[in-house]
């Protein structure tokens, strides 16, 4: 299943930085959720952290994308093969180098 943030949102700004898969951003009035990249913070926490931090509790399940634990892990464990497959920005030159 993937969460959706309701129209009681307050645009507090809380929950965005709180998503390990990057599945929150800020739409056309209140913050949303990519159902594509949401996995409840399966594989990462025991617990959804956008709805742990929410002052509101506008974060419910999304009933339009209900998905079981074992799916959830699959998305999580495709999301990150992609992100691993990015290429990564070059480091920075050491100091005195």
């Amino acid at each position: 299943m993937a969460l959706m943030i309701t129209d009681e949102c307050i645009n507090c700004d809380v929950c965005e930085p709180e998503c390990p898969n990057d599945a929150i951003y800020m739409g056309e009035a209140i913050y949303e959720i990519d159902p594509h990249k949401c996995t409840e913070c399966v594989g990462h926490f025991d617990e959804p952290q956008c709805v742990q931090i929410c002052p509101v509790a506008c974060i419910p399940i999304n009933p339009a994308h209900v998905e079981s634990r074992e799916t959830l892990m699959q998305k999580y464990e495709r999301l990150t093969a992609t992100k691993a497959a990015l290429p990564q920005p070059p480091s920075a030159p050491s100091a005195g180098v």
